[in-house]
């Protein structure tokens, strides 16, 4: 897990911000936006990195056991609701071997507004880290 920096008057689900390979992004807590109790980090702790609207974002999550590549074919729309998570954020259920996967469409996770807001924090980060 690396050191978060937090950043004055960020949304309340951005834990702050990371410098990974000279970038600053914005880290965004997946409990905190879906509305779950916050929880300390851990050994488990990972910070997963993804590119959004072509802008480079982390998600906290409480920890990742491995990462697939999942084909199309053997992913179904999901059920009309999902226990634990709000439907409008699940894309697909994906059928591996003898479970099931819950996959979360992440542009919705971040609305448009929330996108904005990101940009607002890199900058903030960035004129803060420059002082």
């Amino acid at each position: 897990m690396l050191d978060v920096t937090r950043v004055p008057n960020a949304p309340e689900y951005v834990d702050g911000v990371i410098n990974l390979r000279g970038k600053v992004i914005p880290v965004i807590n997946l409990r905190r936006r879906f509305g779950l109790d916050r929880k300390e980090y851990d050994k488990d702790t990972r910070i997963v990195v993804v590119e959004l609207s072509g802008k480079i974002v982390g998600f906290v999550v409480d920890a990742v056991s491995e990462v697939l590549r999942i084909p199309k074919n053997v992913t179904e729309p999901p059920p009309p609701f999902v226990a634990g998570v709000d439907a409008e954020y699940v894309t697909a259920v994906g059928k591996l071997e003898d479970r099931l996967l819950i996959l979360l469409d992440l542009e919705k996770v971040l609305s448009r507004d929330a996108k904005s807001r990101l940009s607002d924090v890199v900058v903030q980060a960035s004129a803060t880290a420059g002082t």
